[in-house]
């Protein structure tokens, strides 16, 4: 029946389990997340008969442990029949590495598939939870999720949605008068797969057949709302709207990828790091993310469902205008966007230009 969940509907309900606490289970295997597992659930997934157990962790934070990595992108830690809940927590959280350095000795398994492994760690991070997931196999997987009236997906159809990125749909937009400027229209664009919503704010009527002054700013709530010195986010905002302003027209797409792409709690974690000595980079790999997992690409469809075929941008970030080419938008001119240093932020931006390849 058109009423049961299609595959983005069951993803978007896997998501919001796994924030919960509740398991899910993906061909045969059980999946729970490290952040939000509880004492009892994982006294049921060890005293599960032939489940083998494990704790599947990426590759950047396996490499932390200073565990072996025999799977590439991700490493599979075995569960003792006696593990902890805060030992498990300790190895997903680098919250007290420093203090605590020696979490093994950790043995890693090798051979075997790790699809399921994999998709695991992808759906955390959609959820915007610790790339981290206790796993263990299933004799029969659907019909353990029917017993227990769990999300059941095959490992097929979750890596299929995972891997690619949901279509945008235009929602509404309304006329927003701004200070910067009078004429101004908020466009609010929906994802199929219940992501976050991504905006657009249009400034003055820009010519479509022309290149369009842009700014592709990455959702930053400590910066752009409550005034961060810790970054230049919020410098960045308000200096390309004000340009826009000031030439009339422009286009500002706002991407709800806060803290490149982790979240704002793992990103409230990593400034825990920043403050143990670790730089931007070094944090997140120590959380299990890449140096930056935003896509650039959702810029780009927004761009051409509004008509726009060209851009001047507004950045720092060469792997914005790559990402805006390769996604068929021509950029014209990169315009440089360098404001916003101080005391607080001054090792940020050389860990961008050193690390990332920002032109500062």
């Amino acid at each position: 029946m058109s009423l049961s969940p299609d595959v983005n509907e069951t993803m978007a309900r896997a998501r919001a389990d796994l924030r919960m606490g509740v398991p899910v289970v993906l061909g045969d295997a059980l999946v729970l997340a490290a952040e939000t597992l509880d004492a009892a659930r994982l006294a049921d997934v060890l005293a599960l008969e032939d489940s083998a157990p494990v704790l599947a962790l990426t590759a950047r934070r396996a490499q932390t442990l200073k565990a072996r990595i025999y799977d590439g992108d991700l490493a599979r830690v075995a569960l003792p029949a006696a593990a902890r809940l805060s030992w498990v927590r300790a190895l997903a959280d680098p919250a007290d590495d420093l203090r605590v350095p020696m979490k093994g000795p950790l043995t890693t398994l090798r051979g075997g598939d790790t699809a399921a492994h994999r998709a695991a760690l992808a759906l955390a991070k959609s959820a915007r939870l610790l790339p981290a997931a206790v796993i263990a196999q299933l004799a029969d997987g659907a019909a353990f999720a029917a017993t227990h009236g769990l999300i059941h997906l095959s490992v097929e159809a979750a890596s299929e949605h995972l891997a690619r990125r949901s279509p945008l749909r235009p929602v509404v937009n309304a006329r927003l008068p701004m200070e910067v400027s009078e004429a101004g229209r908020l466009h609010i664009f929906r994802p199929e797969d219940g992501g976050e919503e991504h905006y657009a704010i249009e400034i003055g009527r820009p010519d479509r057949a022309a290149p369009v002054l842009c700014r592709l700013h990455s959702a930053c709530f400590t910066g752009d709302l409550m005034g961060s010195l810790k970054c230049d986010c919020g410098p960045q905002l308000r200096a390309a709207l004000a340009q826009m302003g000031g030439e009339g027209h422009g286009v500002l797409l706002y991407l709800n990828q806060e803290g490149r792409g982790i979240g704002l709690a793992n990103k409230m974690r990593a400034y825990s790091l920043q403050d143990q000595g670790f730089d931007t980079v070094e944090a997140n790999h120590r959380l299990g993310f890449e140096d930056d997992e935003r896509d650039f690409r959702l810029g780009a469809d927004i761009l051409k469902t509004m008509g726009f075929g060209a851009v001047r941008l507004l950045t720092n970030n060469p792997r914005k205008v790559d990402m805006m080419t390769a996604s068929g938008i021509d950029v014209t001119e990169r315009v440089p966007l360098a404001v916003g240093e101080n005391r607080h932020n001054a090792a940020y931006l050389a860990t961008k230009a050193a690390k990332s390849g920002h032109l500062l």
